[in-house]
């Protein structure tokens, strides 16, 4: 690595297998150096949290009680997904790190910010709600990450996100990163940075597994079917995708009647069984796993190889953050498989299309999934 990294991070990257530094880490650090306000945009599945989290890492001061960093994220998944890279990183180091999410006992937060971490990851909502109590202090805060920037500047967070900006000093730096940011949110957020530059890396870039692209053709009442003999064949760790929770019940409901074990990840579901969901399926004590997008982004599963889609994303990104979910870095394979009706055919199309991606198309054969030979 041409970056000088502490010696307790290169023995963490080393755990994990990681011995160079990919695109996006490579790109981003020089603006760290620099403290740059910088837009990041990069396929998921690239490398992101650690572009940021290295040179965040690598440069704290932890003689010192003053909070340095605070990384910002809209999901409690994708809080407790950062938190544990942290986590595994600084070992072997003083640092201090707290997540703050939702949900979790805010007394018990309160008494863990006494210990005065280096380092905090949260969702607005609560972050906003200490700040207003006084308990987190952001005054002396240099560094402020927007991770997944989109999905902070909806209605329901903005406001938030703004309170918590403002309650740091002009001084901080600013960095957002993004498998693919608005031009909206670069609006809004481009007014808290200064002079702020912008990455992109595109998946071209990056030296990633070989992931196929792939569809089922079949009418509507077929897809659960398709699902269910799928999953009979593959018998692999699988991420199946619903855009509404209804519909993602109701397979649940299917499945269990025809005695196949599952799991739900959706909004609508306590903290407590989300955090257990994800956690038995990264474990591989269940290999399917049902979802809905808000709830799959930060999902990490590194030996995930199959991503099915029930229904259609609507839009180009969520083509790319569900996709992302498969042929994560240092993974040999994966496949995203589309089962759609005529109708949907074309709108699969043009989203493959615009990514350049080449599609396949398959077949159940006796049970087996199989590529149609044209």
């Amino acid at each position: 690595m041409t970056f000088t990294l502490q010696p307790f991070i290169q023995d963490a990257l080393t755990k994990q297998g990681i011995e160079t530094l990919m695109p996006v880490q490579e790109k981003v650090l020089p603006y760290f150096e620099a403290r740059q306000d910088v837009f990041v945009t990069a396929p998921t599945g690239s490398g992101k949290t650690l572009a940021y989290l290295l040179p965040v890492i690598n440069n704290l001061e932890t003689n010192t009680l003053d909070l340095q960093t605070v990384i910002i994220a809209s999901s409690h998944e994708l809080v407790m997904q950062i938190f544990d890279w942290i986590q595994q990183l600084k070992q072997g180091s003083d640092i201090r790190v707290q997540a703050l999410i939702g949900g979790a006992n805010v007394k018990r937060q309160i008494e863990k910010l006494k210990k005065k971490p280096h380092i905090v990851v949260g969702t607005p909502g609560r972050m906003v709600e200490l700040i207003n109590q006084k308990k987190l202090k952001m005054h002396k805060v240099s560094t402020i990450i927007l991770d997944e920037v989109d999905q902070l500047v909806i209605p329901e967070h903005q406001q938030a996100l703004e309170r918590i900006i403002q309650s740091t000093d002009n001084s901080r730096q600013i960095t957002c990163f993004s498998a693919t940011i608005s031009h909206q949110a670069k609006e809004i957020v481009s007014e808290w940075m200064e002079a702020p530059e912008s990455i992109h890396i595109k998946r071209e870039d990056i030296v990633l597994p070989d992931v196929t692209h792939g569809y089922l053709l079949g009418d509507q009442r077929d897809k659960f079917d398709y699902l269910r003999k799928l999953i009979h064949a593959e018998k692999k760790k699988t991420l199946v995708f619903f855009n509404d929770k209804a519909s993602l019940e109701k397979a649940y409901e299917r499945l269990t009647y025809h005695h196949i074990d599952s799991l739900m990840l959706h909004s609508d579901l306590p903290k407590e069984l989300r955090k257990e969901s994800i956690k038995s399926f990264k474990q591989g004590d269940c290999q399917l796993m049902l979802t809905t997008d808000v709830s799959s982004r930060g999902l990490d599963v590194d030996d995930l190889t199959e991503v099915v889609q029930i229904d259609l994303p609507r839009e180009v990104d969520q083509y790319v953050h569900r996709a992302g979910r498969t042929g994560r870095l240092g993974s040999t394979e994966g496949y995203v498989l589309s089962i759609v009706t005529k109708g949907e055919y074309q709108s699969l199309k043009k989203l493959t299309n615009a990514l350049h991606l080449d599609l396949t198309e398959f077949y159940l054969s006796h049970g087996q999934l199989t590529e149609r030979k044209k």
